[in-house]
């Protein structure tokens, strides 16, 4: 999992060159790439499964941010990396993608329910929500240290690394807990106390970090990788999966039991097979989240 990780802090590294003209938030989205019917993927929906409208993969997403899932330049046209997906897998479905916006609260229960076939939107695989849903890896859940171009800091890996700096990130998040826990180890081997930061949105954080007030952001790595490319005023330190020290995954969600994760997982791995889907997370800047390959319930982070 190190591993994973530093070849995905080198490639981001990298990718935060990304001149912000090429991240495309139209409605039209010209770019976004298609895939042929995979008939593997077909012949494993079940005969019995009832899509929430016929002929079409009806999936849920939140748009939080972008690059993950965010509205068009129109204001109604969901548009990112977590919608590509969506209609690539539509794709291999032989199925008309039909994208729902929803509020990340509303997903569980649209999902049970039936109303919507799938929810495709930065889920984090739990072994608690494995008990009413089935999942179909396909990212990996990183989340990154940011700080200014001119910080001193080089590289963030440990929890002594943090020692005695102010930390932003997300209050009741998993990179909360990540912090916090480093924070805790770091007082028992006699280092300085992280003085830990929130902010109610991502502006506060900026300006928080660019006047000085704080040293390093740490939130989820899309985020803040895609501001980085845009602003070019950030820089990457350092990645850790979500679920430190236990290894955390982003997976497709479906109704538990009802067949359909095992067709959604072939037809990610078919997208993996082909490139599209490795082009897909390039062409917004994630690379470095990729998974070699989809699992069906793949291990979740544990009970807490």
């Amino acid at each position: 999992m190190k591993t994973t990780l530093l070849a995905g802090f080198a490639i981001l590294a990298l990718a935060t060159a990304v001149h912000a003209a090429e991240f495309d938030l139209s409605p039209e989205q010209p770019a976004r790439l298609k895939a042929e019917p995979n008939q593997e993927a077909i012949a494993a929906i079940p005969a019995d499964f009832k899509f929430a409208a016929e002929g079409k993969f009806t999936v849920a997403v939140s748009p939080w941010d972008p690059p993950i899932a965010t509205y068009a330049t129109d204001g109604q046209t969901v548009v990112g990396a977590d919608p590509d997906l969506a209609s690539l897998i539509a794709d291999s479905l032989g199925l008309e993608l039909n994208l729902v916006a929803t509020a990340w609260a509303d997903w569980p229960l649209g999902v049970t329910s039936g109303k919507y076939d799938a929810v495709i939107s930065n889920v984090t695989v739990t072994e608690e929500r494995k008990e009413k849903f089935d999942f179909s890896s396909y990212r990996q859940d990183v989340v990154g240290f940011y700080v200014r171009n001119d910080s001193p800091i080089q590289s963030i890996t440990e929890p002594k690394d943090v020692a005695g700096l102010k930390v932003i990130t997300g209050a009741g998040t998993n990179q909360e807990k990540i912090i916090l826990e480093w924070d805790r180890l770091n007082q028992e081997a006699g280092l300085a106390p992280v003085e830990i930061q929130y902010y109610d949105d991502s502006a506060a954080s900026t300006l928080a970090l660019q006047s000085g007030r704080a040293d390093v952001e740490f939130n989820p790595n899309p985020t803040l990788s895609y501001s980085s490319a845009v602003s070019g005023d950030t820089r990457l330190v350092g990645v850790q999966s979500g679920g430190w020290p236990a290894k955390a995954e982003i997976a497709a969600t479906t109704r538990k039991g009802s067949g359909l994760a095992e067709a959604v997982t072939i037809a990610i791995n078919g997208l993996i097979e082909k490139g599209l889907y490795g082009k897909t997370l390039e062409r917004w800047n994630i690379s470095a989240e990729a998974v070699e390959q989809s699992q069906t319930n793949p291990p979740g982070l544990p009970k807490t």
